[in-house]
């Protein structure tokens, strides 16, 4: 993350700027904690997805199916307003001799989701990933999220999910794999 970043002083202007007092009791000590939270949420552009996707060689040598996680959480914040989005993510990988730790897949999603996003490169940059440092024969990844600036702003429209995808690798040309894939990935 860069060295210049939002100081307490910067969000005591931004209260003052929509004619708050940053004084009063409610809101004397927001500028710390937005700060802070600002701090977390964007924490992602401080993790190298290749630490995270440590891999293990034993246990994957015969096995020659889908692997899938589901109901993976994602929140993140749209880099065009910086409003929340948030759903869940899918992650499947037909690995090739190794296969990583469950709980890395979660924080692979987690490491691009702290990140100012759209959802569409957020699909992206997870399938890209796995297949540079997990090198599997195939990998696929499914996003649906909510979008605040649509549901609190503009068109204002509750409840509406986006759902973007990847498929890499084998699941691109295979379309039993594939059909496997989003079934698998399909929600209950």
């Amino acid at each position: 993350m860069s060295e210049e970043t939002f100081t307490e002083q910067d969000w005591r202007r931004l209260l003052v700027s929509l004619g708050e007092n940053p004084n009063r009791s409610g809101l004397a000590d927001t500028p710390a904690r937005v700060a802070k939270a600002w701090k977390h949420w964007t924490s992602g552009y401080d993790q190298d997805p290749a630490e995270l996707l440590k891999t293990f060689d034993d246990g994957a040598e015969q096995y020659n199916e889908l692997i899938v996680v589901r109901n993976i959480p994602v929140y993140s914040h749209c880099e065009h307003h910086m409003a929340p989005f948030f759903g869940k993510a899918v992650i499947g990988y037909m690995p090739n001799g190794k296969i990583v730790g469950l709980s890395k897949l979660t924080r692979l999603v987690d490491c691009f989701a702290k990140r100012l996003q759209v959802q569409e490169r957020l699909t992206i940059q997870i399938a890209n990933a796995m297949m540079t440092h997990l090198e599997p024969k195939a990998v696929g990844v499914v996003l649906r999220c909510r979008h605040m600036c649509m549901e609190s702003r503009g068109i204002r429209s509750p409840g509406e999910e986006t759902v973007t995808s990847s498929m890499l690798g084998e699941l691109q040309p295979n379309l039993g794999m594939r059909t496997e894939f989003l079934a698998l990935a399909r929600e209950d």
